[in-house]
C-alpha cells in the first residue's frame, strides 16, 4: 500500500466530519446545527460520487491488477457474502439497543422499587444484549465461509 492509499481517506473522513465537531461539544445554535449537517451531507455524497467516478475512470484504488489468485475474490458471490455478515452484525446490533433502550428503564425502575428484583432486571436487559452476540456470531460463521 502506498502512502496515499493510507493518508487519502483519512483525510477525506477528517473532512467530513470536521463540520460536525462544534455540534458535538455543543457550541453551535440552531441554525448552525442546520447548515453544519447539510454540510456534513453534502461532503458524503461528494464522496460517495468521487470513489464512483474514479472507478469508472477505471483506476483501482486498493487492489493491484496481479492480486487475484482465486476466481471467488472480487466475484459478486465474495461481496453479497460480506454485505450479508455486516447486515447481521448491523440489523442484530441495532435490534439490542432497541432491547436495551427498552429494557433498561423498566429495570432501573423495577430496581428502584424493590432491591430483591435486581436479578431478575437485569437478566431482561443481558438478553436484549444477547441479540447483537448472535449477530455477531453469524456474521463469523459467513465470514469463514467466504
Amino acid at each position: 500500500m502506498s502512502f496515499l492509499e493510507i493518508v487519502l481517506p483519512l483525510v477525506f473522513v477528517v473532512l467530513i466530519v470536521l463540520p460536525l465537531v462544534k455540534v458535538f461539544l455543543g457550541k453551535a445554535n440552531k441554525k448552525e446545527v442546520k447548515a453544519r449537517l447539510y454540510t456534513h451531507i453534502s461532503l458524503f455524497f461528494a464522496l460517495v460520487a468521487f470513489v464512483f467516478v474514479w472507478q469508472l475512470v477505471g483506476s483501482p484504488i486498493y487492489a493491484a491488477e496481479g492480486d487475484v489468485l482465486d476466481p471467488f475474490i472480487g466475484s459478486i458471490a465474495q461481496g453479497l457474502g460480506y454485505l450479508g455478515a455486516a447486515l447481521a452484525t448491523g440489523m442484530s446490533s441495532l435490534g439490542a439497543g432497541i432491547a436495551v433502550a427498552a429494557a433498561a428503564p423498566a429495570a432501573i425502575g423495577a430496581f428502584s422499587e424493590d432491591e430483591k428484583n435486581f436479578g431478575k432486571s437485569l437478566i431482561f436487559v443481558a438478553l436484549g444484549e444477547g441479540v447483537a452476540i448472535y449477530g455477531l456470531l453469524i456474521s463469523i460463521l459467513i465470514i469463514n465461509g467466504l
